[in-house]
């Protein structure tokens, strides 16, 4: 854990690794929910403000849980998982994992990931998910590890080379975009289109809407 945490934030990080302890108890010891916790506040501790790390942490700790189980088959899976990863997770995955949140209604469970992850998301990035009624309000950049890999069903990889580990049994796709970092927003909008229409011919795969097969 970093050296750089003072106590209070500490203290937050030590009562976010009880309510785990808690949701997932019977499935991972607290000594395994503790490491995790350590590691993910090692992987965030260069975020910009260090009063979200413990909110932050926690929420990241718990999706690697999440993933871990489902990985280990510990858990059942009830819906398909797709992980979309870039270099910075700070636009492209982040902007294609909110549009197949939206579109999917949730039918898939969507997770994304960056090999040297940015502190912050692409403003632009969020100005133009915003237009089309994503709610970025709770997405932060998040590092790729193992286990989201593992458990993904399909990986989407955008610009991020041989970063992300390969598995065999899984979807791999790589989406060439644009990396809108230090792009307008007219510019913004435009990767945001490329990705709409991606996402649109992913989900019609991966996971199809029955309803609108029966109607058609």
């Amino acid at each position: 854990m970093p050296e750089t945490l003072d106590p209070i934030t500490r203290h937050h990080i030590d009562q976010a690794a009880s309510r785990l302890a808690d949701e997932f108890s019977g499935i991972f010891s607290q000594e395994t929910i503790a490491r995790y916790m350590a590691e993910s506040t090692d992987l965030l501790g260069e975020a910009k403000i260090n009063v979200f790390v413990p909110v932050l942490a926690h929420r990241f700790t718990r999706e690697r849980l999440k993933a871990l189980a489902q990985a280990e088959g510990m858990v059942d899976k009830d819906q398909p998982e797709v992980l979309f990863v870039c270099v910075h997770n700070a636009g492209r995955s982040q902007m294609a994992a909110g549009l197949l949140k939206l579109r999917s209604k949730g039918r898939i469970n969507v997770r994304s990931a960056g090999s040297s992850p940015e502190g912050e998301i692409n403003p632009n990035a969020v100005l133009a998910l915003e237009e089309v009624g994503v709610d970025m309000a709770e997405a932060f950049p998040k590092p790729l590890t193992d286990e989201v890999v593992r458990a993904a069903d399909a990986v989407i990889t955008m610009g991020c080379g041989d970063a992300c580990p390969i598995y065999p049994g899984k979807r791999y796709e790589d989406w060439d975009l644009e990396d809108p970092a230090g792009k307008d927003l007219a510019t913004v909008r435009e990767i945001r289109d490329q990705i709409s229409e991606r996402v649109r011919g992913l989900l019609a795969e991966v996971a199809p809407d029955e309803s609108d097969s029966a109607a058609s």
